[in-house]
């Protein structure tokens, strides 16, 4: 009986699985066909990175990544132009419908670009895998259809803000307040 139970959880489980090693692939053949050089950056590290509201894990006397950014920037500065990983990061207290402690995040790096550059990466990348695991440029969402075909709306910070919170951050810029506001009301 339990083997039978253990088999049901996989089966249904296997589509995710293989759904999840296929995005993989397709965001390593995205970067790699761009230029981008895939990376490992270390899991430990000696120091934390100086992150206000982001706690490490600790290990050993060590820390676990929260993420690989200060790692990869080490390398952009010794002269490598474009750079990108999927790596594994821990953080603190992260845990809830939103947030995991442990989590697989995607950081990509190149020199001489700007957020527009990273923009048009995003868009192009999110399209890639849409259209790589048959979902062409439209998704489901509980709240409706989302078309993914560039280029995508853009908006401010103050703007979001305004609109979904109520209260303009550039203008009255308050730390804390803004960070609450941004998981709590605007993401959502």
């Amino acid at each position: 009986m339990s083997f039978d139970f253990e088999q049901q959880r996989f089966d249904r489980i296997k589509p995710n699985l293989q759904r999840r090693a296929r995005i993989f692939q397709l965001i390593r053949s995205f970067f790699s066909s761009r230029g981008f050089l895939e990376i490992e950056t270390p899991i430990r590290m000696p120091e934390i990175a100086p992150e206000q509201y982001i706690s490490p894990i600790e290990s050993e006397g060590w820390y676990l990544c929260t993420s690989p950014e200060l790692h990869m920037k080490r390398l952009l500065a010794a002269g490598y132009e474009k750079l990108f990983q999927i790596t594994r990061c821990f953080r603190k207290g992260e845990s809830g419908k939103q947030h995991n402690p442990e989590f697989s995040m995607l950081e990509w790096y190149r020199t001489g670009g700007n957020y527009q550059d990273m923009i048009t990466d995003t868009e192009e990348l999110v399209n890639e895998i849409s259209s790589g695991i048959g979902s062409g440029h439209f998704i489901r969402h509980p709240q409706g259809i989302i078309d993914l075909q560039p280029p995508w709306t853009r908006t401010t910070i103050q703007e979001t803000f305004n609109k979904n919170v109520g209260w303009d951050p550039i203008t009255n810029p308050n730390a804390e307040r803004f960070d609450i506001d941004l998981v709590t009301k605007v993401i959502p």
